[in-house]
């Protein structure tokens, strides 16, 4: 009788044990919300996103340096100017000094939207030179994403500089896709579970 005691309260203990361990795993990022949880789904869906997100209209904002992008060469802005902390430039060579609350008309002049900057110094969602594996990690992961939640995820893509993409002004190429098209494939690498595609 003791010994079965001792076995129950061993497997007892290992199952406690275990389920707290699955919490832990899946308590920053809970894509798994989704009851359509759909590797096949998720990655076919990320390839758009994938494509969206390399297009120049978005890397220029999320370059691997201090320094943004220009045109759809991704070339280092003209003026050199700095991230900043806060994603908004240094000193006297702030963001909006150039780019003002929307696109100065013509060719070759400041595109412009509210709000206009870099991610910050602590998060700075690197775009440039990341694989897809790579980026949908990031992406994903609250430590690199301002902690964002499957909500404020999904939130985002509808974000006034996200949208800007679309509307850069003139001369400028567009996103290989269309932003309803862009949000639907946003939506859909999340709810079924954000699956990142394979290395």
């Amino acid at each position: 009788m003791p010994i079965t005691l001792t076995v129950i309260a061993l497997l007892l203990i290992g199952l406690v044990s275990a389920f707290s361990d699955d919490t832990k795993q899946t308590a920053t990022f809970n894509a798994s919300d989704s009851s359509k949880k759909d590797s096949l789904t998720s990655v076919n869906a990320f390839k758009k996103v994938y494509a969206v997100l390399q297009s120049p209209r978005c890397m220029n904002c999320h370059p691997k340096g201090d320094i943004p992008l220009q045109g759809d060469d991704n070339r280092l802005h003209a003026m050199f100017p700095k991230r900043g902390t806060d994603g908004k430039g240094i000193l006297t060579m702030k963001c909006t000094n150039c780019h003002q609350t929307e696109n100065t008309a013509g060719l070759k002049t400041p595109p412009g939207s509210p709000e206009w900057h870099l991610p910050p110094t602590d998060m700075k969602m690197v775009f440039q030179g990341r694989s897809a594996h790579e980026l949908a990690k990031q992406l994903v992961d609250p430590k690199q994403n301002g902690n964002k939640d499957l909500t404020a995820l999904i939130a985002h893509a509808d974000d006034g500089l996200v949208k800007w993409a679309w509307s850069p002004g003139e001369g400028r190429t567009l996103p290989p896709i269309s932003h309803t098209e862009f949000k639907e494939a946003w939506i859909t690498w999340l709810t079924h579970g954000a699956y990142a595609p394979t290395k």
